[in-house]
C-alpha cells in the first residue's frame, strides 16, 4: 500500500511517543506557524546551494507523490538550524515538513499526522471485514480503481470524514484497488473554483492548487485534471502518474 509507506510508520511512533504529552499542548506545537516555515525553508535553500542535494529523508519509488519528500532534520541541525521547529513532527509537534516542486524550485509545506487517526481506524475496520467476507464492503466505483464504502458494513451509524486543511469542509474516504484509503479533495477544489478569476487549466494536476497559497499539502489524494464540459474529474490515470 503505497499511500502509507511514509505515515504508517511516523503514526505509531508519534502516538507510541504519547501523543497527550505536556510539549504538545504548546500553541507552537499545533500550528505550522509562517516564521517556523520560512526559517525552514530558508535553511533547506541554503543546505541545497552548499551542497547540491535536497536535506530529505531516503524514499521508496513507490512512495506516494505528497509523502515523498520529507525533510530530514538531522542533515539541517546545527549547521543550518538550532533545531527543528516546535511544530514539527520530531520536535514533538503534528506536522511532517515536506518538500513540494523539488525539480524546479523546492517549497516548504507541512502534513498533519493526525489524519492517520481517522484513517488507521477505518483500515482496521477493513482489514477486519475482509479477513471474515474476503473483500472489501464497496459501495459503487468512482473511477478506475477507486470506490466509494459501504460504511454501514463496517459499523459506522454514519460516514467518517476528515477535516479539511484548506477550507471548513469535511472531506470523504475512499478505497483504492490497492488497499489504501484516499481523502477526496473535490469539494475543496470546487469551493477554490468558485474563487478563481480563470478555468482550471485542462492536462494538470489540480491539486497544486490547494497549496499554493496554503501550508498543507493534500495527503493520501490522487490526482485531479479539469475538463471543460465535464469539470474536476479524477485522473484515471493516476496509478501510472504515481
Amino acid at each position: 500500500m503505497k499511500v502509507f509507506s511514509f505515515l504508517s510508520v511516523a503514526c505509531i511512533v508519534f502516538f507510541l511517543s504519547g501523543c497527550m504529552l505536556p510539549d504538545q499542548e504548546r500553541a507552537e506545537n499545533q500550528v505550522p506557524y509562517a516564521d517556523q516555515m520560512a526559517s525552514v525553508q530558508t535553511a533547506v535553500q541554503q543546505f541545497q546551494e552548499d551542497t547540491g542535494v535536497l536535506p530529505i529523508n531516503t524514499f521508496d519509488e513507490d512512495t506516494n507523490l505528497y509523502q515523498r519528500y520529507v525533510i530530514d532534520f538531522r542533515q539541517l541541525i546545527p549547521t543550518y538550524m538550532q533545531e527543528a521547529p516546535g511544530s514539527s513532527f520530531e520536535n514533538g509537534g503534528v506536522y511532517q515538513y515536506v518538500l513540494v516542486n523539488v525539480e524546479e524550485e523546492p517549497e516548504v509545506k507541512v502534513i498533519d499526522v493526525r489524519v492517520m487517526n481517522e484513517i488507521n481506524t477505518l483500515t482496521q475496520r477493513i482489514n477486519d471485514y475482509r479477513r471474515e467476507h474476503t473483500y472489501a464492503p464497496i459501495k459503487e466505483a468512482l473511477d478506475h480503481n477507486l470506490f466509494a464504502l459501504d460504511f454501514s458494513a463496517l459499523g459506522y451509524d454514519e460516514d467518517p470524514y476528515i477535516d479539511s486543511p484548506y477550507n471548513e469542509t469535511r472531506l470523504p474516504l475512499l478505497y483504492t484497488n490497492s488497499g489504501d484509503i484516499i481523502i477526496d479533495y473535490r469539494v475543496d477544489l470546487m469551493e477554490l473554483e468558485s474563487d478563481l478569476d480563470t478555468p482550471y487549466e485542462t492536462d494538470t494536476d489540480l491539486r497544486s492548487y490547494l497549496y499554493e497559497d496554503a501550508p498543507f499539502v493534500p495527503v493520501f489524494s490522487v490526482p485531479y485534471t479539469y475538463d471543460n464540459d465535464d469539470g474536476i474529474q479524477y485522473d484515471t490515470k493516476f496509478y501510472e502518474n504515481e
